[in-house]
């Protein structure tokens, strides 16, 4: 029964697949699923999945965005025919694309969290996730062109390796949330194995104009061995496991990084400008909280002329700059002399730094409070070497480092992060490192 109804459902989309779940029992939806994978590795080289990173590809992104879910009634038609929210503002948040022939034919956008949050985190607990550790991101909208929409995911499924590459590459992820709706959830849990934050459905979820939703996890860390179980014994075109784990996609263009920065920004005042004031109202509708917010979030002098005014009273970010921390993802090996006179030396995974200190991940006890040598891996070829001394952090294995006097690596890298705008003025700043 199930294989008559893969080979009539085959080409159908959700709607219609979801009158066929009408006639097979739920515990067989699942393979029903995964018999309609068609995760194809000979994949077009028209077929280009990249970091949106221009004008015109954020335009086609939001712009197909806006009429997926106009369509879909998660929103009504806006003047601007874009899908745009503050979200799509925050330095921390990545938009990919599927570009075919030129076209966007494929968008989704990963969220990591900031002082505004996730999306779901309004409607869902996260506890549940946040107590496994590791860093989240909210994986939001998206949208594929109507004419590569077939259930077999000839965007979708490239799209999705992309996410899991960059998640797992350069964003320093282990856990991806989702808020789909009911209709679509089986097909996240059935196919990538993610797990319902709550088995209750939000019935109104204001975030997609009032549609229900259904909230969702995926541990990435759990993915590769859950996906092995379930595919591995399958063909080329059925095996998501050798699709996202053991197939190299030359259409994926990740981006080049001279540094072990975790974010790739974007938006330069001028664009921050033209999505959120010229071509839309989001700015302007902020709520005062969120205005505040924002200006916390660009502390530079030339992000204040596209900003929304902050309320009257609020305190100037300005005066913020020492507090100011940075995601990165640098190995780093910590050096030190004992009392017994031996030299001992810890592995260390740098995760955020500031000017004057760095707190960072070890897998065995870090002596507090003895100053040693540490030795950074800044990017491929920039080594940092400064002293430094050790103090337990929050949690089990997390210490934070305070450096005695940085030397010129280090000083002229933290000095680009403090003053940098996107992923390319860091690449700008730093180019001394490369040409000295």
């Amino acid at each position: 029964m199930i294989r008559t109804l893969v080979l009539r459902t085959r080409r159908i989309l959700s709607d219609a697949l979801q009158r066929t779940f009408n006639v097979v029992p739920t515990k067989k939806h699942a393979a029903v699923y995964r018999n309609l994978v068609d995760c194809d590795p000979d994949l077009s080289d028209r077929l280009v999945l990249k970091i949106a990173d221009t004008k015109e590809e954020l335009e086609a992104c939001f712009a197909l965005l806006h009429d997926a879910y106009v369509s879909s009634g998660f929103m009504k038609p806006d003047p601007s025919g874009m899908r745009v929210t503050i979200y799509h503002a925050l330095p921390t948040t990545t938009t990919l694309c599927a570009k075919y022939d030129g076209e966007v034919v494929g968008t989704l956008s990963l969220i990591r969290e900031s002082v505004l949050g996730f999306p779901l985190q309004r409607i869902f607990d996260l506890t549940a996730v946040r107590e496994k550790r590791g860093n989240i991101v909210e994986a939001s909208a998206l949208a594929v062109h109507r004419k590569f929409r077939r259930i077999g995911g000839s965007v979708l499924f490239p799209l999705l390796k992309f996410m899991h590459n960059y998640c797992t590459t350069f964003f320093d992820t282990r856990h991806v949330l989702i808020a789909v709706n009911p209709r679509h959830s089986e097909m996240y849990e059935s196919l990538l194995f993610f797990k319902r934050l709550t088995q209750n459905v939000v019935e109104n979820y204001d975030f997609v104009n009032g549609a229900p939703a259904v909230g969702a996890a995926l541990d990435l860390r759990a993915f590769e061995q859950l996906s092995k179980k379930k595919y591995g014994a399958e063909p080329p075109k059925r095996n998501l496991h050798a699709f996202f784990f053991e197939l190299k996609l030359p259409n994926i263009q990740l981006p080049p990084r001279r540094f072990y920065t975790t974010n790739d920004p974007v938006l330069t005042p001028e664009l921050l400008d033209h999505f959120f004031n010229v071509r839309t109202n989001v700015f302007r509708d902020l709520s005062d909280r969120k205005k505040r917010l924002l200006h916390e979030i660009y502390d530079l002098p030339e992000y204040r002329a596209v900003l929304p005014a902050p309320p009257e009273g609020s305190q100037d970010a300005s005066g913020r700059h020492h507090h100011r921390r940075f995601s990165v993802l640098c190995p780093a090996t910590f050096s030190l002399q004992t009392p017994d006179g031996k030299n001992r030396q810890f592995e260390l995974e740098i995760v955020q730094l500031s000017r004057y200190g760095f707190q960072a991940n070890a897998g065995v006890n870090v002596p507090s409070d003895v100053w040693g040598d540490v030795t950074i891996q800044l990017g491929p070829e920039e080594v940092s070497r400064v002293k430094v001394s050790a103090s337990r952090g929050s949690g089990s294995g997390v210490y934070t480092f305070r450096l005695g006097e940085p030397d010129l690596i280090w000083r002229k890298f933290v000095n680009a992060l403090y003053s940098g705008r996107t992923q390319a003025d860091l690449e700008n700043a730093t180019r001394f490192m490369t040409d000295r």
